[in-house]
């Protein structure tokens, strides 16, 4: 595990932790790694979990999926992020959502329940990983909080504006990277692709914005 510390150090599970310590909490926590390849499921609708995800390399998608195979993305995860963490905090939970690997990916899985029951070890850093797991599940409130605000709005051009100006000030620039490409985005968005290429090309000849596949540049009204 020694080679993934660069990752462990920025994730914000382990802040606060040294190496020596972090890799304690990897013992403690019964971590444990995985290959998925794309398009594979990491975790089911319906299944329940006591294991939380670490992506160590590529990328997964959150999504909920209906029986006819409409796809809502929830969220994507990168290098660092975690998912399932809800899950694995309230045990018996069944997942409502899936999780799939969008690249070849590997994945670090830590139990959860470890953590919410005396510490076998004792170590002194077991109170400041509680502490760190509630900021994770607080994170992914907001973000789940953000894309409620986008998908409630009441048309498609809302939505994207809504999420534009979003990532907007996440990156503190009017021009920034997304993490989807334009399936994913309609996807993430909750409408359909080419109504939303038909708002994006109204938004660029307006002149609200300039785009280049996931690339966007917002622009100030005249």
């Amino acid at each position: 595990m020694e080679k993934y510390l660069p990752i462990l150090r920025s994730c914000p599970f382990f802040t606060g932790l040294n190496d020596n310590e972090i890799l304690s909490i990897l013992y403690c926590v019964n971590a444990s790694k995985i290959f998925r390849p794309r398009g594979s499921y990491i975790f089911r609708a319906g299944d329940s979990t006591e294991v939380m995800g670490l992506v160590l390399s590529g990328s997964v998608l959150i999504i909920q999926e209906d029986l006819w195979g409409q796809r809502n993305i929830l969220s994507k995860c990168s290098v660092g992020d975690f998912f399932g963490e809800p899950y694995a905090s309230n045990p018996g939970a069944v997942l409502n959502i899936s999780v799939v690997a969008e690249t070849d990916c590997e994945i670090l899985f830590l139990n959860v329940k470890r953590l919410l029951v005396s510490c076998p070890t004792a170590c002194d850093h077991h109170l400041k990983l509680i502490r760190n797991l509630v900021s994770v599940l607080a994170n992914r409130i907001l973000i789940l909080n953000g894309k409620i605000t986008h998908v409630s709005k009441r048309t498609t051009r809302e939505k994207l504006l809504s999420y534009l100006s979003s990532e907007s000030i996440r990156h503190a620039s009017l021009s920034f990277d997304i993490s989807f490409d334009r399936q994913q985005l309609a996807d993430f968005l909750c409408v359909d692709r080419a109504a939303m290429s038909v708002e994006l090309s109204k938004l660029q000849r307006e002149g609200l914005l300039k785009t280049n596949r996931n690339h966007f540049e917002l622009l100030k009204s005249k």
